[in-house]
């Protein structure tokens, strides 16, 4: 009896006429090479079109991004509020219209240096002889020597005042906060008539508390105002009074 031969399955497909006028002229090494050229050009064309769908994805987020942006932009601008004046951005006759009532003026002061103890004529002391030294500006927890805080008012600095009986704790703490960083010194004081009180070389006022509106407009008048002796001059690397917290 014949013994079966195993054999594959041949799945025939119809084949061009020129298909086969084209293999009949290659050999089989030019074939392979020409399908695999097919394959190549094939994955080719699938990349290409994929870096074209990432290059537009990106750009279409980039846009949104840019539009987000334009709108956060235009929102704060159009909600923004100028801020509140400075010393340094007013000018002379700003200064000059900025009236603050119940300041005391002190004109003609002598600003000579002496190395001895001074007895002022207000309190506290807005100018008058003072030490060589200047204070420098800063917050204090501690009372500072006036011969070296009036030097700092020559300079062009406000010093800040508060009676320690009366103000503390979270008044203490929003009245610091509301300290420029630079030319102003802060510092408890004895024998004042009011809770607070502020001094610039030539003027003082005496405030009703730490909420006392009038506190900044003195500051903003009179901090670093070229009517002082020597305005801008330093208000640092000289001497730290005692409790200089910042």
């Amino acid at each position: 009896m014949p013994i079966p031969f195993p054999f594959a399955r041949v799945e025939y497909r119809p084949v061009a006429a020129d298909d086969v006028t084209r293999d009949e002229n290659l050999t089989v090494k030019q074939q392979r090479e020409a399908r695999r050229a097919e394959k190549v050009a094939a994955l080719k064309a699938k990349q290409a079109k994929e870096k074209r769908n990432r290059t537009i994805g990106l750009v279409s987020s980039i846009a949104a991004g840019v539009a987000v942006v334009g709108v956060l932009i235009a929102i704060v601008v159009a909600s923004a509020t100028p801020p509140p004046p400075t010393s340094q951005n007013l000018t002379a006759a700003e200064r000059a219209e900025l009236e603050i009532e119940g300041v005391e003026l002190f004109p003609g002061l002598e600003a000579t240096h002496v190395q001895s103890a001074v007895t002022y004529e207000m309190t506290p002391p807005a100018g008058g002889p003072h030490n060589p030294t200047w204070l420098n500006c800063g917050v204090y927890e501690e009372v500072v020597p006036s011969e070296y805080a009036v030097h700092s008012l020559e300079h062009g600095a406000v010093w800040v005042t508060y009676d320690p009986a009366q103000v503390e704790g979270a008044d203490l703490d929003a009245l610091r906060d509301l300290m420029p960083s630079t030319y102003i010194s802060l510092s408890p004081f004895e024998g004042l008539s009011s809770p607070v009180a502020a001094s610039a070389w030539g003027a003082t006022i005496a405030l009703d508390g730490v909420d006392d509106e009038r506190l900044v407009d003195f500051i903003v008048k009179y901090r670093l105002d070229p009517n002082a002796p020597e305005p801008g001059a330093l208000c640092s690397q000289a001497l730290d009074g005692p409790g200089k917290i910042s």
